[in-house]
């Protein structure tokens, strides 16, 4: 299953075009006047650059793929908002500064992959999804028999967690990130997120 997923995720990823440097800008200019579009494409650009950050804290060396041993930093996470984004774990305001200006670099010259990351809340978010779809197709086809239901929800469960981890990073890809090509980072500094939260806070700003 996971195999025809990533097939298909491939096919997909050769219809779809590569990124242009212009292509939110040109957006912009032809459907502006669309309410809020600004800050929905500086959200997705925001979370790109919240996830190239990350990678590159974690050690992420100079390369597009992650060598077969190397690990996340888990304690790393991050929050993205139209004005930039809060970065949360042990980590220090100089090494921040600069490792988003680094990520910034690598990711807007040709490392799209940064823009994906595995512990992104669109991951779990199609996880949930896509097994209450396929729980309720299940429950509909199948008798109403407890033992049936219940065999159809652990199918239901094995099979979205298979198709997850390739559609979520697909979704994230095309639908909840963009390459950070308009943004400037402006300011980072040490604040309380609206939780209380002790963060770091990268300010963004966009840039036509």
């Amino acid at each position: 299953m996971t195999a025809s997923v990533s097939e298909f995720d491939t096919f997909l990823n050769s219809l779809l075009p590569t990124p242009q440097a212009s292509q939110d800008t040109e957006l912009l200019q032809q459907i502006g006047f669309i309410p809020g579009l600004r800050e929905i494409l500086m959200v997705r650009q925001v979370h790109a650059l919240e996830h190239a950050t990350v990678w590159i804290l974690s050690g992420l060396p100079d390369r597009r793929i992650a060598p077969p041993n190397w690990t996340d930093n888990s304690g790393l996470g991050g929050l993205s908002t139209e004005n930039g984004f809060y970065l949360y774990g042990q980590t220090n305001t100089a090494e921040i500064k600069r490792a988003v200006n680094q990520a910034l670099e690598r990711i807007t010259s040709g490392e799209w992959n940064l823009a994906v990351h595995p512990r992104c809340g669109t991951n779990l978010s199609v996880g949930m999804l896509l097994t209450a779809s396929i729980a309720l197709g299940i429950h509909l086809i199948l008798p109403r028999n407890p033992i049936e239901q219940l065999v159809g929800l652990g199918v239901a469960a094995t099979t979205a967690s298979q198709l997850a981890p390739e559609l979520g990073r697909f979704v994230q890809q095309y639908v909840t990130t963009s390459i950070p090509f308009n943004l400037r980072v402006r300011e980072v500094s040490i604040v309380q997120d609206s939780w209380g939260r002790p963060a770091h806070f990268i300010q963004t700003e966009w840039i036509d």
